[in-house]
């Protein structure tokens, strides 16, 4: 019997890792841009870095292995609403990059990205509840 957790992996699933894979990775190879956006409120930012993107790895893995996927897809949902502030502080500073130059194009493209991207968190953890099989498919 198939139960959500040793079924195939649905494509928002393998897409979600797939994503994770590749920012965590990114984490360790270029750490620079996401210090940036670390709330300057919190401490250590290099070492949370590498702490969120070693999460994003171990989750990635997590959801591809059935007898992880639950917890992975739990961990892949906490992880996603954790790291949503610094997704708001990226686009509070575009948002002042922009400020200071408004008719530059880049920027305005760049600004309309981050904006984007925020409601894009809820599909995200959506697909990562459904992988577990913490939330059913509609």
């Amino acid at each position: 019997m198939k139960t959500a957790t040793n079924a195939p992996l649905p494509k928002d699933a393998i897409a979600l890792a797939a994503l994770f894979l590749t920012s965590g990775t990114m984490h360790f190879v270029r750490p620079e841009p996401f210090e940036s956006i670390v709330p300057k409120q919190l401490p250590s930012r290099r070492a949370l870095v590498y702490a969120s993107g070693a999460a994003e790895i171990a989750c990635a893995v997590g959801l591809f292995v059935p007898r992880t996927r639950r917890v992975a897809g739990l961990a892949s949902a906490a992880l996603l609403v954790a790291v949503f502030p610094a997704n708001v502080t990226m686009t509070g500073q575009a948002k002042r990059r922009l400020d200071r130059d408004p008719q530059d194009t880049a920027r305005q493209g760049y600004l309309a990205a981050t904006v984007a991207r925020l409601p894009l968190q809820w599909p995200m953890i959506r697909a990562a509840l459904r992988a577990g099989g913490l939330m059913r498919r509609r």
